[in-house]
């Protein structure tokens, strides 16, 4: 009967990911392995500060992200001289490694990296249309970073994740035992 449980718990409920990128550094380094709750989304919605696992939203053989969730629906964003504020409000963020050095600013129902809207073509900004405010999150839509900000492809590059396409929350690292730890 344990087995059992293991068994559907593995298969529908947790599930494993190795780290394969410094692009977390330092809340997640190159081999760990962590847990993940796949229910977590299904009844309610990312919260800023988690760590998600999802789809990004450009081809990348398939393989699954793991970034910090920065901004939900609703939010404002924007990076300046190395400070994330959201809301208007610069964050507090001992998680990252080191501050941006590119400024980005959500604004007419584009993402602009150092004064350059993204290409739409090569990064998920959805149409006006989706958008509720020409300055805000768009519903359905999450702003994901890296904490190693300069050495991770995240919302800066290739724009929103769709909330259809984050798959879970990570909450523990399990592997190496000697960086056994909750995430938060």
């Amino acid at each position: 009967m344990a087995g059992l449980a293991a068994l559907f718990l593995i298969t529908f409920v947790i599930r494993t990911y190795y780290i394969p990128s410094i692009s977390m550094i330092p809340t997640l380094t190159v081999h760990d392995v962590l847990l993940v709750d796949e229910v977590a989304y299904r009844f309610g919605s990312p919260h800023t500060g988690d760590v998600a696992v999802f789809m990004p939203p450009i081809p990348s053989e398939g393989n699954a992200f793991v970034k910090r969730v920065i901004g939900v629906p609703g939010d404002t964003l924007r990076i300046d001289d190395g400070i994330v504020y959201r809301n208007g409000i610069a964050l507090a963020e001992p998680y990252e490694n080191q501050q941006p050095k590119y400024d980005l600013e959500i604004k007419n129902y584009e993402i602009y990296v150092d004064g350059e809207p993204l290409d739409p073509k090569t990064a998920d900004v959805p149409a006006k249309r989706f958008w509720q405010a020409p300055n805000r999150i768009p519903d359905g839509f999450y702003f994901m970073l890296g904490d190693n900000r300069n050495y991770s492809d995240d919302s800066h590059v290739w724009g929103f994740a769709q909330a259809k396409k984050i798959t879970g929350r990570a909450f523990l690292i399990i592997w190496p035992f000697g960086r056994v730890r909750v995430l938060r």
